[in-house]
Parts: structure tokens; sequence; C-alpha cells
């Protein structure tokens, strides 16, 4: 049996993965869906991505080993952070869509100018917290902008991990990730898969994304 770590991307919760953590479970699997902190009831404007990051590593070191971090959009971050501190307990990586960062990279770096546009206008009302575009699922919460703002420093000890694996969402215009897919394609130590869906992969395509992270194991 393997353990599923579930980081959902920004503005989301744990709810993300509802149908994808089902299905798990009904392979005999674990799944941990995770809420980090201000996405859930209780907001956390000053919490930064290493505050995330922490959170994700507390939760692999609680879980014991054979776990595959799995990580959308924003929370590639946080796979590559809580992995450089863990390796040894996590057999693999599934970036959904997501930033997979070098150490010195943040998201504001990392993400179009779009994106960088769209974090500046949300963060307007507080200049501590990124409003969720209007578009949207309603259980979204105010984004934490510290998390987007800091830089990750990683040693490349998640490099060590066995099993590295990128999910492309190519529905979607505007996407800062489509250069990252086809580099990652490439290399050797990455298997890759496409999906002509929007970005948010883990609502829009539960069935096929669960398929890929059974394979994990």
């Amino acid at each position: 049996m393997a353990t599923f770590i579930l980081i959902p991307g920004g503005w989301q919760g744990g709810w993300v993965y509802q149908r994808v953590a089902e299905i798990l479970i009904a392979h005999g699997h674990k799944a941990v869906p995770v809420t980090l902190s201000g996405l859930g009831d209780v907001p956390a404007p000053t919490a930064n991505l290493e505050t995330h990051i922490g959170e994700v590593v507390h939760a692999v070191g609680s879980l014991g080993d054979d776990l595959v971090l799995v990580g959308q959009s924003y929370g590639g971050m946080l796979v590559s952070g809580a992995a450089d501190a863990a390796p040894s307990q996590i057999r693999a990586l599934v970036y959904v869509d997501a930033y997979v960062p070098d150490t010195g990279d943040s998201v504001l770096s990392l993400t179009t100018p779009r994106f960088r546009d769209l974090f500046i206008a949300g963060a307007k009302a507080d200049g501590l917290t990124c409003a969720p575009p209007a578009s949207m699922d309603p259980r979204c919460r105010p984004h934490p902008i510290g998390t987007f703002l800091q830089s990750i420093s990683l040693g490349g000890r998640w490099r060590e991990v066995p099993r590295k694996t990128f999910i492309g969402a190519f529905g979607w215009e505007g996407s800062p990730f489509l250069d990252l897919h086809r580099r990652l394609s490439s290399e050797p130590e990455w298997s890759t898969f496409a999906f002509d869906c929007g970005h948010n992969v883990a609502r829009l395509k539960p069935e096929a994304l669960a398929e890929i992270l059974l394979a994990q194991v």
C-alpha cells in the first residue's frame, strides 16, 4: 500500500482532489489531500513558501515511507521543497501542470507576465493575500501572497527520488508550463504526459490522473 500526499494549487484546498482520492482509496491505497495554511477556514495572511513546505515536510514525516507526492500548479513548489528535505521516504514525485523549480526560483519568477499581473491585482485589497480569480470554485480562498513571492532554497536532494513525472494540460490558453513540458520530455529521468484539458486536472480528469498515480506503485 502506498500513501499519496495530494497538494493543491493556488487558492484551493484539499477538496480539489476529492474524486482522485476516492479512486486511490478504492484501489487499496491511502490518500491524504492537504489543505495548506490560509487556504481553509482560518486565514493565514503572513504564511510564506517556507511555511507551506514545512507543512508538507511534517506530513511526510508523519506518514512513513512508500510515499508519492503529487502537486498541482503552485503545489509543484512544495513537492520539490519537501522532497529535498526527505527524499528517502518518497518513491515518486508527480507534478500536475505545475512549477518545477531550481533553487532561487519563485512562483513569481517562473510564471508569465499574465499571472504576475493577476497576483498584483489580486493583492491590492490588503497587500498580504491574493484574491482568487472570479471564475474559480466558490470554496477557493485568498492565497497568502508571500508563498508566490518567496524564493525556494533547494540542495538538489529531491532529484534522488527515483520516479519523476510531469503532466501537462494543453487545453487552456496562457499556460506557463508548455516549455517546461517540452524540456522535461527530453530528459531521461522524467516521464511526461499531456492531457487536452484545462489547468485544473484533478477536477477535469480525475480518472486519468488517478491512473497515472496508480502506475507509480
